[in-house]
């Protein structure tokens, strides 16, 4: 009987080991979980490789943007200055000029200058015999003296005239100056006082011209007065000899 029991245990036992059997080889394996693992120095190379290109990036940020500065400075320094009062200060030395031109009798041509003087003050009395001719001559020079003084006044009011338009000029030219941002504006201000100076200097060198031709030519009229009366009275006196009446 009780050999009947173990055997019936034993072949109960082989028939659950047999389904134990069937039922792992039938249902799949369940994989194990995976546990994470932190790599610590894996992470610092991370954030440092993301700072070290965050860097780069602002500095090429920075790049453009000097670059973009240094663009608008160059277009500061290459702005232009206008100069409106260019034509206005050439029309005025024209003016100035037409005035030297009306020199009569001697005027300022070099060419010229010992031809037109001998014909007005000759060194030749001879053919001023009559009285009519001295009177003619004397009245020629005269009249050169005169004309040459009134050319010197009427560029010396011209140049009074242009006195107040130059002072409008310096001015402009002045807050042009002071306002200019580049190095091309601050140039050209420059150059334009320098044409202003320039202008003024030309026509005060004029008006030393036509005062000093007005002055040499009263002095060689006084003098050609002098040397004609000279020779007159020269004339006049003959040899010297007293007169002496005849019977």
């Amino acid at each position: 009987m009780k050999t009947k029991i173990l055997s019936a245990v034993g072949s109960a036992a082989l028939v659950a080991g047999g389904v134990a059997a069937v039922i792992c080889v039938g249902l799949p394996a369940t994989p194990a979980l995976a546990i994470p693992v932190f790599d610590a120095n894996n992470y610092a190379q991370n954030i440092l490789t993301a700072a070290r290109t965050l860097t780069s990036i602002n500095n090429q940020i920075q790049s453009l943007q000097n670059e973009a500065q240094m663009l608008i400075n160059q277009g500061k320094n290459l702005a232009r200055v206008d100069f409106p009062q260019l034509q206005e200060l050439q029309a005025k030395l024209q003016e100035i000029d037409r005035l030297m031109g009306q020199a009569q009798g001697i005027d300022f041509k070099v060419g010229s200058l010992d031809r037109q003087f001998e014909g007005l003050f000759p060194q030749d009395f001879t053919g001023l015999g009559t009285r009519n001719q001295r009177l003619t001559a004397a009245r020629a020079q005269l009249e050169v003296a005169m004309g040459s003084f009134r050319q010197t006044m009427s560029i010396q009011s011209q140049i009074a005239e242009n006195v107040e338009g130059d002072a409008r000029t310096l001015a402009a030219i002045v807050s042009r100056s002071q306002s200019a941002e580049g190095s091309l504006a601050v140039s050209q201000a420059t150059n334009q006082l320098l044409a202003l100076s320039t202008k003024q200097q030309l026509q005060i060198q004029n008006l030393i011209a036509s005062q000093f031709r007005a002055e040499a030519l009263e002095q060689a009229r006084r003098g050609q007065i002098e040397r004609q009366a000279r020779e007159a009275t020269a004339r006049f006196l003959g040899d010297g000899k007293a007169y002496s009446p005849r019977n």
